[in-house]
């Protein structure tokens, strides 16, 4: 069963890239990842690292409910969150950045990390994402930890990355 939810995510997320069958080839074979464009299947929606882990936190409350996709970058310290595309919509926060249609991610493949990029939802190659709403309401709801946790950090905040 395992391996038919891996076989389901590969051909999920490759149907994003330009050539499904070399997109998974160079996970396989090449540097492991490979960028898919934005915009058609799902935008994501990227967030400081301390931002996205807490909310992600937050999403995981509901024990009948497993968040979408979800990918760090640990070297930029930048949470994704998978969501649908939507043209139109406005995220707004302080290092927020909604990425859809005319841009393209860099994502390793479902079943392993590659490089700096790691899957803390992998696809479940059944189109799942996050709801925008309740995204929001976690987002939120973190904000205001860490507004709260701010003043006793003493954790530098970095915003670079995607």
């Amino acid at each position: 069963m395992q391996s038919v939810m891996w076989k389901q995510a590969v051909e999920w997320l490759a149907a994003a890239a330009t050539d499904p069958q070399e997109c998974k080839r160079e996970w396989d074979y090449g540097a492991g990842t490979v960028l898919v464009e934005a915009g058609r299947y799902w935008d994501v929606l990227s967030v400081p690292d301390r931002l996205g882990l807490l909310a992600l936190d937050i999403l995981w409350r509901d024990p009948l409910k497993v968040p979408g996709p979800t990918l760090v970058d640990c070297a930029a310290r930048r949470v994704g969150f998978f969501l649908p595309p939507d043209p139109v919509s406005e995220w707004i926060g302080f290092g927020v950045r909604h990425v859809g249609r005319g841009s393209w991610v860099a994502v390793p493949p479902p079943y392993r990390p590659a490089g700096r990029l790691e899957w803390l939802v992998p696809p479940d190659g059944t189109g799942t994402l996050h709801t925008p709403g309740t995204l929001e309401s976690a987002l939120r709801e973190a904000s205001g930890t860490l507004a709260v946790l701010a003043p006793v950090s003493a954790e530098p905040v970095v915003l670079d990355g995607w």
